[in-house]
């Protein structure tokens, strides 16, 4: 085998073991679906290396299951971080009426990308206190705003595959 069929081998199995991980997801419709609202509104926070503890927290509050929350906090990565960053400080310093400077975003953007978390943290830090607080408002804003329609969306989603899960159990067993 060559290196090629060796790399497409281990994303079959990869894929393979996420389906089984799915497939076995423990639940109801409503925890899994405020699991994955509660990551989702962690994951638009700017807070980036305690979104999950964020989420988890919520989570452990509310009786929410912890997998999708912290699955939901993937809704930051670094392909949606900067935009993320960047619509959060521009909401929250239009609602504070303060004006903004993109050019803090990109230093910020610039870090993430390079894997620098703590100098990203320093540089909003380093903006002061209305920086801080224009990236939490617009953080939590954006959240409430992304996770009310993705909780929606994630309770029909998880009521379905509830429901094809408990069709396929019964058909195996021959009770259908």
């Amino acid at each position: 085998m060559n290196g090629m069929d060796t790399w497409k081998t281990g994303i079959k199995r990869r894929l393979k073991y996420y389906y089984f991980r799915l497939i076995r997801l423990r639940g109801s419709a409503r925890e899994l679906a405020l699991g994955a609202t509660f990551g989702i509104f962690a994951g638009m926070l700017p807070i980036i290396p305690f979104q999950i503890i964020v989420a988890l927290a919520l989570s452990f509050f509310f009786k929410a299951s912890k997998i999708t929350a912290i699955a939901g906090t993937l809704i930051s990565n670094p392909v949606t971080i900067y935009p993320i960053y960047k619509y959060c400080y521009i909401l929250g310093s239009f609602i504070l009426g303060f004006d903004r400077k993109l050019g803090l975003i990109g230093r910020i953007s610039d870090a993430i990308h390079g894997g620098e978390y703590v100098s990203a943290a320093i540089t909003i830090l380093n903006g002061g206190s209305l920086v801080i607080a224009a990236f939490l408002l617009g953080g939590i804003i954006l959240g409430i705003i992304f996770a009310i329609p993705s909780y929606v969306s994630f309770f029909y989603l998880f009521k379905q595959f509830i429901s094809w899960r408990k069709s396929k159990k019964l058909s195996r067993y021959g009770k259908i």
